[in-house]
């Protein structure tokens, strides 16, 4: 539960149980908002009902609202009773995996009564003497138990005054039960001898009362296969978000004063020091203290190559260790860590509904006592005219067996179900539906520089060294020990380039340090006096050229003297991250004009645009100055977003149609974006706008088969062309169809990046360089 300060409304998820189709879904929205101040959103697929409500109203009353609705409800554990929260999901887990098994057994019963009955009403060689009565008796258990579920769930609907589909199924079978009982009984149907064929079509009696117990037990049995299906179809769209609280550990070693012992992770407290031993998962967010590994963080960032670690590295809780033993100090843990964060958003994502399913719901609301209307309406026009009694009952059940709001109500939640789950997957997490929706249709990104197109740090671009006795490798060493006792982040720059790039091991130490503000540093290194100051004076011919390229890239040139002469010149700059080329050049192949908007100067930030090809370019842009660029943009009719990482970036990413935050950016900047890329990649943009379409897409799919599979059958129906067998049959399938295509998207992946996109990445850094 969470609280919005602000509207003093709270926010609560409430597990909702017992809910089939589309209707259920607004009969518990209906009733949660007839109480005073409240406002709901309940997603079908996930059976969870997010709620804004005053203050005043206590959570237990929206239990108690639902539970009025005639549906179960339970209330989350507390977020601080880690224990009762482990007890209450493994209760609720039980709970699944023996109505699962209980629905299974269920279906298993009734396909073993049915299957025989199907057989003997549909192949008139197999029907026997007295044939019939046998049917009846293996039918009987299948209309009464086996539909008992929704003969249950009709009669609590009718109590509340609604009506779902199990109304509907529960009306079909009663009335093809009693049908047939009538037939055999009074109608002439039970005489020994008598045959019965099966017909796609509803054929004519020839003046003896038609049995319908094929009916009666296939319309329980197909809407059982069906749930059976689509409920296992739906476990899968949830796959990815399960995965990820899998991630999560349950136990921790911890290394104190009194050595090396286990803890549950609810007790591991930040500050403290755990053992992380190789092929193990990191158990929280921490930083390395000692030791060294490779580390995989497919499972949380997307990201495919294991990022190596060191002391000083930052974890990520739920990664792998895939090398040497490690020890981490807990930085994060419980619901702050990334981990964590990531869950809630992809859940947070999940409860939302697109405006297409919201259209969806409201047709849905009326739907059903539509249905019955008709129903009712068609057995009332073909008895009026004169109609076999017989033939009008068949269309009547045929009209309340076809018609199907399941799909209805699935066709959306499946999808972005599906669709979140992988982007998370992918590194992509997205806010809820209606960021899908605007990613769709983003025509224009505002890009920021530093730490979004740029590492955000200062790097060696580039060393040129003057032929001589003292090769590029020494010359390296020599510049990186003396820029040890610097703090400025060019000097912090050329020491980790000396480290990362040396085989000679530790640099050596540096004596007579001193530092010259605005000027550079110098000091006495095994002997040598080196100093690493701005160019100054006349240079060697390559250096003069390296002088000037650097300049031309908008990087920081410094000199190395050593004993007095010019050895080398180094260009210190922020780098282009490695796919920053790539992503450019895919957005502008979907169609989205880039702009860059950053806050440099204007020669670096020209530079950044002429290497990956931007033309429109806003150098020193105050946080206000980005924000009017954006409100500007939208006044000329563009579908903006922006993509920032930093504070200064906030009030721009708020102002634009969709906000983007870069995973590693500050925790204001993610707050007031609508999508995070997690992995801190720029072309995971690329890979959210083609998941949208994708996703989008989907969810029209979806939504024409659930409309256009109604606006076909129940109208064939109606007029008597349509056996109501039949009519369970496609009514099981539509939903099973419109699941099995949500979940398609759980398999989608980027495109690689090849082609010109490549050759243009080592183009532009050739030419930063």
């Amino acid at each position: 539960m969470t609280a919005d300060l602000t509207a003093r409304l709270l926010v609560t998820d409430l597990t909702v149980g017992g809910m089939t189709c589309a209707a259920c879904v607004r009969r518990v929205e209906k009733r949660l908002a007839g109480l005073a101040g409240v406002t709901a959103t309940v997603n079908l697929a996930t059976g969870v009902a997010r709620v804004s409500h005053p203050v005043g109203v206590a959570p237990g009353d929206l239990v108690t609202a639902v539970e009025r609705a005639g549906y179960r409800a339970a209330l989350p554990a507390p977020d601080d009773a880690e224990d009762t929260a482990n007890a209450a999901d493994a209760v609720e887990t039980d709970r699944g995996d023996i109505e699962a098994r209980r629905e299974r057994q269920r279906l298993l019963v009734t396909a073993l009564l049915a299957v025989p009955v199907l057989v003997l009403s549909m192949i008139p060689d197999l029907q026997f003497r007295n044939w019939q009565w046998l049917c009846l008796v293996l039918a009987a258990p299948v209309a009464v138990w086996s539909a008992w579920p929704f003969h249950l769930r009709a009669l609590r609907g009718l109590r509340h005054s609604t009506a779902t589909m199990d109304t509907l199924v529960s009306v079909g079978v009663v009335a093809s039960f009693s049908w047939s009982v009538y037939a055999l009984f009074l109608g002439g149907a039970g005489r020994p001898g008598t045959r019965m064929s099966f017909s796609p079509m509803p054929s004519a009696s020839g003046g003896m009362a038609h049995l319908y117990l094929e009916v009666a037990v296939s319309v329980p049995l197909f809407v059982l296969a069906g749930r059976f299906l689509e409920a296992r179809a739906k476990r899968g769209t949830g796959a990815a978000l399960r995965s990820l609280a899998e991630l999560a550990a349950k136990q921790v070693s911890v290394r104190d004063g009194h050595g090396e012992r286990s803890l549950p992770i609810a007790q591991l407290r930040v500050g403290q020091v755990f053992v992380v031993r190789p092929g193990e998962r990191v158990a929280t967010d921490g930083r390395v203290t000692e030791g060294s590994s490779a580390v995989d963080l497919s499972l949380v960032t997307g990201e495919s190559e294991p990022a190596e670690v060191g002391p000083g590295s930052a974890l990520v809780g739920g990664s792998v260790n895939a090398g040497g033993l490690l020890l981490v100090e807990a930085t994060a843990v419980g619901a702050d860590t990334r981990l964590a964060r990531i869950t809630r958003l992809v859940t947070e994502a999940q409860a939302g509904k697109a405006r297409a399913q919201r259209l969806a719901d409201a047709v849905a609301g009326v739907f059903v006592p539509a249905v019955l209307a008709v129903a009712v309406t068609v057995l009332g026009f073909w008895l009026g005219a004169g109609a076999d009694p017989q033939a009008a009952l068949t269309a009547c059940v045929a009209v309340l067996v076809v018609a199907c709001p399941c799909a209805l109500g699935l066709a959306t939640p499946t999808a972005l179900m599906a669709a979140t789950g992988r982007g998370a997957q992918l590194g992509v997490l997205v806010s809820g539906p209606r960021t899908l929706e605007a990613l769709q249709h983003v025509d224009t990104v505002v890009l920021d520089k530093t730490g979004t197109l740029t590492t955000g740090h200062m790097t060696v671009a580039g060393v040129t060294v003057v032929p001589g006795p003292l090769g590029r490798d020494e010359v390296v060493r020599l510049a990186g020990a003396v820029e040890q006792g610097s703090e400025h982040p060019i000097g912090r720059a050329v020491t980790a380039y000396a480290r990362r790039t040396g085989t000679t091991g530790p640099l050596p130490d540096v004596t007579d340090f001193a530092a010259a503000p605005g000027h550079g540093v110098s000091g006495r290194v095994e002997g040598r006096t080196v100093e690493v100051c701005a160019p100054d004076g006349r240079l060697p011919h390559a250096l003069a050229e390296a002088l000037a390229a650097a300049e031309d890239a908008a990087h920081t040139p410094v000199l190395v003297k050593v004993d007095g002469r010019a050895r080398a010149l180094v260009a210190v700059g922020d780098l282009l991250r490695p796919g920053s080329y790539r992503a450019v050049d895919r957005l502008r192949r979907l169609g989205i004009h880039p702009v860059l908007a950053t806050g440099d100067r204007e020669a670096p930030a020209g530079a950044v645009a002429a290497a990956l090809g931007v033309d429109e370019v806003h150098a020193r842009c105050t946080p206000e100055g980005k924000a009017a660029l954006v409100r500007r943009l939208k006044e000329d009719g563009a579908r903006v977003a922006v993509v920032g990482d930093g504070v200064n970036d906030a009030a721009a990413l708020a102002a634009a149609d969709l906000g983007i935050a870069m995973g590693g950016g500050t925790d204001v900047a993610i707050g007031a974006a609508d999508l995070t890329l997690v992995r801190g990649d720029i072309e995971a943009l690329v890979d959210a706008v083609r998941l949208a379409r994708r996703t989008l897409g989907t969810i029209r799919v979806n939504l024409l088969w659930a409309f256009g599979y109604n606006a076909v059958t129940v109208p064939l129906a109606m007029v008597g062309l349509l056996d109501p067998m039949v009519a369970a049959a496609a009514m099981s399938s539509s939903s099973v169809l419109v699941v099995a295509n949500s979940l398609r998207l759980r398999g989608w992946r980027p495109a690689p990046s090849r082609g010109r996109g490549h050759r243009g990445a080592r183009g532009a850094k050739a030419g930063l360089r």
